[in-house]
């Protein structure tokens, strides 16, 4: 095992088991930046994930329930099968992150760094989760369970929700402009209290546009 220290540059080397590593040091918060690392089956309910700037890790069956991850930064990140639910995630970090798998139960996105925020969400359960006021244009949801997620006052531009269970989800005052419900079903969505140009339905669940009206259709 090599350690290789350039202090000029705050930079280090770490020689380990699977090759070279780099970890670079952040001059605007001092957090360690760490590259290219896969995290599988680690429990951060009791030790807590390192604050750091992650970037092109993959994290692999690990737990961060009711963990802490605020402050810290995620860029070209995978997360798969991962157990983030009530994570705190103030002032985190997410640029051009993937989530395969996860269960994101109660997250409050709207408390992450919304500077660069781009994210996408196959196969997740992202119940109670919470988008408030947040711009997420173009991101991708497919195949996900999303009771009760609050879209309050979020722009939502071009965004994709493939095959997702909306079921009681809030939209009020947000921008659906272009957004993709094709596919998507168990929605309730009131065209006059939300922004929805060229948003596009099926003829299958467009009744989800009717149900706030109380109408009757036989």
């Amino acid at each position: 095992m090599a350690f290789y220290f350039y202090n000029t540059f705050n930079f280090v080397i770490l020689d380990l088991f699977s090759g070279p590593i780099a970890i670079l040091y952040s001059c605007k918060m001092n957090l360690p930046l760490i590259d290219n690392l896969n995290f599988k089956n680690q429990n951060y309910t009791i030790d807590m994930l390192s604050k750091g700037e992650y970037s092109d890790c993959t994290f692999t069956n690990c737990n961060f329930e009711n963990s802490n991850l605020s402050n810290s930064s995620f860029l070209e990140c995978v997360f798969i099968d991962c157990n983030l639910s009530n994570t705190n995630l103030m002032h985190t970090t997410f640029n051009d992150v993937t989530f395969n798998g996860c269960k994101l139960v109660g997250i409050l996105f709207q408390n992450c760094n919304d500077f660069l925020l781009a994210f996408s969400f196959t196969n997740c359960t992202l119940n109670l989760s919470s988008f408030y006021q947040l711009k997420i244009n173009s991101t991708k949801f497919s195949n996900c369970k999303m009771h009760q997620v609050d879209f309050t006052e979020t722009e939502v531009k071009n965004t994709v929700f493939s095959n997702c269970d909306l079921k009681d989800s809030i939209f009020d005052s947000t921008i659906l402009e272009n957004a993709d419900f094709l596919t998507a079903y168990n929605f309730s969505i009131n065209p006059s209290s939300n922004q929805m140009k060229n948003a596009v339905f099926s003829k299958d669940n467009c009744f989800g546009l009717l149900s706030s009206f109380n109408i009757k259709i036989k």
